[in-house]
């Protein structure tokens, strides 16, 4: 009986798909509903994200959900990454790709910067830190979530490059193709919040803690 082959077509491909699915799980949509407080597409700004399910009121809830669609690009790479750093990098990039696109709601899912965190943080940690930090210290200057996402997987490839073959506690911690998927993650986040960077520009993003308008939201 042959062993497996983790640079095998089927393997790669099976690391992607699989990395898809769990991603595609949308973990806000599921608590909100499990917690009697109906469709949370219906409410705010019609995202699956934990950002949107704080318009409900329920910080736990919220809380929750962005553990677990962090959590859900965790775990698929370092599932993934028992096997092949090869194959965890490509379950990341489908955890992502699921929870922006999943299958089962029309392909219309959140913006991805919890999963995109928590993917970083699994794939190469001392990124995940820094896109950590970066997203806090610009969350505090300038009070936009938006911009603090964006900034923060913007700074990802670059620090994924910077760090490309640099030993970090006795282990080289970021390579040419996790850098790759953070550049990945990047073009996807930007794409979802394609919105925001509109209302950023026209000086119309509501800050942290600010309501939507209408003419916002």
């Amino acid at each position: 009986m042959s062993s497996f082959d983790p640079t095998s077509i089927w393997a790669l491909a099976a690391a992607a798909v699989l990395g898809y699915l769990l991603g595609s799980i949308p973990f806000g949509l599921v608590l909100t509903r499990a917690a009697g407080l109906g469709d949370i597409r219906a409410i705010g700004s019609g995202n699956i994200g934990a950002t949107n399910v704080l318009r409900t009121g329920h910080k736990g809830l919220a809380l929750a959900t962005l553990l677990l669609d962090g959590g859900k690009g965790a775990v698929a790479v370092l599932v993934a990454g028992l096997f092949d750093p090869l194959l965890a990098v490509l379950a990341g990039g489908g955890a992502m790709l699921g929870h922006n696109y999943p299958v089962w709601l029309g392909f219309k899912g959140g913006k991805g910067v919890a999963t995109a965190l928590g993917t970083l943080l699994a794939i190469a940690w001392p990124v995940g830190v820094l896109c950590c930090l970066i997203w806090l210290v610009t969350a505090v200057l300038f009070r936009y979530s938006s911009l603090a996402s964006l900034t923060a997987v913007a700074a990802a490839p670059v620090l994924a490059l910077a760090l490309s073959g640099v030993t970090i506690f006795g282990a080289v911690w970021t390579d040419l193709p996790r850098a790759a998927l953070a550049l990945f993650i990047a073009v996807l986040v930007f794409i979802r919040h394609d919105g925001n960077i509109r209302r950023l520009l026209r000086g119309e993003e509501p800050k942290i803690g600010q309501k939507k308008t209408p003419a916002t939201g």
